[in-house]
């Protein structure tokens, strides 16, 4: 396979756009014909050249001889291997970042700082698995002077994987919590997982990692690595204070012997650390301070996570992009402290928990019971095999939800809508 890598990045040299779904063509872009449980992407290939893409890249022998297909033994690993080949090529800080909750807003804010001086590439949307992060890497074109590349993983070895494919010589891990236990097995399984960012980085020549300074578990893992701290401790290298959210959150930056206040358009205390983050990284790479300043607070998140709507009717926090027993306390708690008395919070299921899933779910319904809020509706197979207060109102699927409050609707409420996103609340947004 790695025999034709050099002639494929020839082609990608003169055509350097790559695609892998029909429905999104680029015009003379490189088609990879992938396969995936319900389709088989060769057989898309014709109609993607016919549409315009300069070369499909297909793995099915019978296309082997076909204008404008370059066979590859398997497509997959030939993406992943060019985008590995393209990397080798660049000399540009590439910083990956990982971690259980928060690493998309983190990479977000990232990126918008780091635009304030460099030319940017980061990760698009959530492209942070075994295809994302290699369309990510081949996204990284020759103007680009420094990468963010979001690293995801629901077992262990993908980070370590992906580290081959991007090779971040900086690196950030958000936080170590509880989430996609079917495919680590245990929490110390996360850990290890996520931990293999730290050991890639371990291994290059040239290499820093940013590291929440307030985080037991983070500092003892690198603790024999080159790190700058971020957190509340006038020891860390990005020193902060003064933290609260109502519902946006503000923190306070303590810098120069200045206090420099940060208002954020996020929702929740519990992205202050993904701010703090955002913060190191940019004093790191010298961007001036009012250009961190001004782009954490230019950042308005859009993608259902720590997003607030004012609609119509309601205050609505939407956080339903993802969830798991560690965001969904944090989510609680932030909106117990919200300053007003007509609160409803509208949960859906955490998924990926594996045997611990009914335990997980009772201790966040017991965590609810903590709190003094109006209305509580809860969404999913999982809540329903849980203990519930006789008041909440429980509903299997998503549309039985909105059928319901169709019918019984919210008005002047503040409500947080929070699930793993195959539950797909959001479809409740329009009616509240």
């Amino acid at each position: 396979m790695r025999s034709v890598i050099p002639q494929l990045y020839t082609l990608y040299q003169n055509h350097p756009f790559v695609s892998t779904d029909t429905r999104s063509l680029i015009k003379n872009a490189i088609f990879f014909a992938l396969n995936g449980e319900n389709f088989d992407g060769n057989n898309f290939a014709l109609q993607a050249i016919k549409e315009g893409c300069a070369y499909a890249v297909v793995d099915d022998s019978s296309l082997k001889n076909t204008d404008k297909c370059f066979y590859v033994e398997n497509a997959l690993e030939a993406l992943q291997q060019l985008a590995s080949y393209h990397r080798y090529q660049l000399n540009i800080p590439v910083i990956g970042i990982t971690g259980t909750n928060g690493k998309t807003t983190t990479k977000e804010l990232c990126a918008e700082v780091l635009s304030k001086k460099y030319n940017t590439s980061f990760t698009k949307g959530n492209l942070n698995n075994h295809i994302g992060v290699p369309l990510s890497v081949l996204e990284i074109g020759n103007k680009t002077e420094i990468a963010v590349i979001e690293l995801g993983a629901n077992h262990i070895g993908e980070i370590a994987h992906l580290c081959s494919i991007a090779r971040p010589n900086y690196g950030l891990i958000t936080n170590i919590g509880i989430a996609h236990l079917e495919g680590f097995g245990s929490f110390e399984g996360v850990v290890k997982a996520k931990s293999e960012l730290y050991q890639f980085i371990e291994q290059q020549s040239e290499s820093m990692l940013f590291v929440n300074g307030d985080d037991t578990l983070l500092m003892g893992n690198s603790e024999n690595i080159n790190r700058r701290t971020y957190g509340m401790s006038s020891r860390h290298t990005s020193k902060f204070e003064n933290i609260y959210s109502d519902p946006f959150t503000h923190l306070t930056w303590l810098i120069n012997q200045h206090k420099i206040t940060i208002k954020t358009r996020l929702v929740g205390k519990y992205n202050a650390v993904n701010i703090m983050a955002a913060t190191c990284i940019g004093q790191y790479f010298k961007i001036p301070i009012d250009s961190i300043k001004t782009a954490i607070e230019e950042y308005t998140p859009n993608n259902q996570r720590s997003q607030f709507l004012q609609t119509n009717s309601n205050k609505v926090i939407v956080d339903s992009y993802n969830a798991n027993p560690d965001s969904m306390s944090e989510a609680l708690a932030n909106f117990n402290e919200i300053q007003d008395e007509n609160k409803v919070v509208i949960l859906g299921d955490m998924l990926e928990l594996g045997d611990q899933s009914k335990d997980l779910h009772q201790a966040i319904a017991d965590k609810i019971k903590e709190y003094n809020f109006r209305k509580v509706i809860l969404v999913g197979q999982n809540f329903g095999q849980c203990k519930l207060d006789k008041k909440w109102i429980h509903f299997k699927f998503v549309e039985n939800a909105k059928a319901h409050l169709t019918t019984n609707t919210l008005s002047e409420f503040s409500i947080l809508l929070k699930a793993s996103r195959a539950i797909q609340l959001e479809k409740l947004i329009e009616i509240l």
